[in-house]
């Protein structure tokens, strides 16, 4: 079963608002100890994101020589650096997942985007939690004696209706090792790679003693004909 978002997600998130000030901001993330936060609107709709990084902007442009800052930042840094309200801080349009998202969903986000955190929005954009590298890292917390389940009952029996009696399968660790004889060198690919998806899985060992390929699908070669 794939972990949803909400399973792992916090739901005591840190927010400001759009007209927050910058002493506001800096006093929450150092109190509560976040590196970001959302920012919300009237309606409680996610309208952005304020984090450490928009905050030293503007701190690194008061150690700055005038005119300097002008020649080596982008006009988006400057903005912010002369900003004083969350609104002219944060990250627009942020990205943002839903509560039955899966996991892996908020963690292919957070690696392609560099994120360290994702807020999490109901269907009107209303903010219901946030999540974490450090959320997303507790599915790695499942037993082996779980993953071991899912793995023949879903994936084996389920799935590719073969009879997990034929298969030897441990797993320590969140490692899983494999052992066997598969019907097809196609079917003990595809098995290892299923498995590889189950959430709580490290990694996979392959130690299948896989067939030889069907003598029909192996080419024949062309006729030789003594030379001369």
């Amino acid at each position: 079963m794939k972990a949803a978002v909400k399973d792992v997600m916090t739901t005591r998130v840190i927010w400001v608002r759009k007209n927050a000030s910058f002493k506001e901001m800096a006093a929450a993330l150092r109190g509560h100890r976040v590196s970001a936060f959302p920012v919300l609107d009237e309606h409680d709709r996610v309208i952005g994101v304020v984090s450490e990084a928009d905050l030293l902007a503007k701190v690194a442009a008061l150690d700055s020589e005038p005119g300097v800052l002008t020649g080596i930042r982008r006009q988006r840094e400057q903005d912010k650096a002369r900003g004083v309200t969350a609104g002219d801080l944060m990250t627009h349009s942020p990205v943002t997942v839903a509560p039955d998202d899966t996991v892996e969903h908020a963690a292919r986000l957070m690696s392609q985007r560099m994120l360290k955190r994702l807020p999490v929005v109901d269907a009107n954009g209303h903010l219901v939690g946030i999540i974490s590298r450090t959320d997303v890292l507790a599915i790695f917390d499942r037993s082996g004696q779980d993953i071991r389940k899912e793995i023949i009952t879903d994936v084996m029996q389920n799935e590719f209706l073969i009879d997990p009696k034929k298969y030897k399968l441990t797993v320590k660790d969140g490692v899983v090792t494999l052992s066997g004889v598969p019907e097809t060198p196609e079917l003990g690919r595809d098995l290892v790679q299923r498995i590889w998806h189950v959430q709580g899985v490290v990694a996979v060992r392959d130690r299948l003693a896989y067939p030889p390929p069907d003598r029909d699908d192996v080419p024949s070669m062309p006729p030789r004909f003594p030379a001369g």
